[in-house]
């Protein structure tokens, strides 16, 4: 498995992102764990979570626990392994999704996830989502303080803006080292902040980077450019995308999401695809 970095922190090239283990059309815990003990197998190091992913009001965390159950349970040694969440965003149990990015629940909200994933500090905390209700630089201090005490080790955000990266690194003291946006082939609107994040060397982890749950299936079919080229490698189109992803800049951290092992099997095994230039080229046109 190829190495990136994040903060001083090496880890795989392709991660696995946790939401559609815990949201609407979940799969049962067994095979939940199982995709997770699959990822480990494959050699992914960054499992992204967020105590939001969840469907009712009364299991906040269910996604963080299900991770913390996975890592666990896993038979091999998982110490390298760096466990991403995040908090200010929640879903009251209607199916909708709220913000909340008070100091002072951020501060509660961080350390509940630290206990449903059995940890003293927190890898990598990633303020969820900016709430308009609340001064972006107040949101981001808590997250600084957070840092400061050692209840996290690294900071990050995300669905952010150029500016608020750059009010966050400033606020952080330097020390952003994540900015986790929604990019796929489907989604490129982020490309200012992948370009800002390249020049800053702070990590960008894309979120739905195969387009989304929805929308995945119908990628080989709305992006003909990586059906054809994956049918050249013999590879699938979501390995493509996600080859196409990485080769975009040494930054970039894919975090798929999958609830299946087969699915983050045939994700890992994208960050040993070489697209030449051309490909990438072509892919980017597309």
């Amino acid at each position: 498995m190829q190495h990136r970095t994040i903060g001083g922190r090496a880890v795989s090239a392709i991660g696995l992102g946790g939401m559609p283990m815990s949201i609407e059309g979940r799969p049962d815990r067994d095979r939940s764990i199982a995709t997770i003990h699959a990822a480990l197998d494959a050699g992914v190091t960054l499992i992204d979570t967020a105590d939001a992913y969840h469907l009712h009001a009364d299991e906040v965390g269910h996604n963080e626990e299900l991770i913390a159950e996975g890592l666990r349970t896993y038979g091999g040694d998982t110490s390298d392994v760096l466990v991403a969440t995040k908090g200010g965003h929640l879903r009251p149990g209607d199916g909708s999704w709220t913000k909340d990015g008070r100091p002072e629940y951020l501060k509660e909200a961080v350390k509940a996830s630290a206990k449903r994933l059995g940890v003293e500090a927190i890898g990598l905390y990633q303020f969820h989502r900016p709430d308009p209700n609340v001064p972006y630089g107040d949101s981001v201090g808590a997250i600084r303080d957070l840092l400061d005490d050692g209840v996290i080790e690294m900071a990050g955000i995300s669905n952010a803006d150029p500016g608020q990266i750059r009010q966050a690194q400033d606020i952080l003291g330097g020390r952003l080292v994540s900015v986790q946006n929604q990019f796929s082939p489907r989604f490129r609107s982020s490309e200012p902040e992948l370009d800002l994040c390249t020049e800053l060397g702070i990590a960008f982890l894309p979120w739905s980077p195969l387009g989304g749950i929805s929308n995945a299936g119908e990628l080989a079919t709305r992006h003909a450019a990586f059906a054809e080229v994956a049918a050249d490698h013999g590879v699938s189109p979501y390995q493509v995308v996600l080859a196409w992803e990485l080769a975009l800049s040494h930054v970039v951290v894919p975090i798929p999401g999958a609830s299946r092992p087969a699915s983050i099997t045939d994700s890992a095994a994208a960050a040993e695809l070489e697209l030449t230039a051309d490909e990438v080229a072509r892919l980017s046109a597309a």
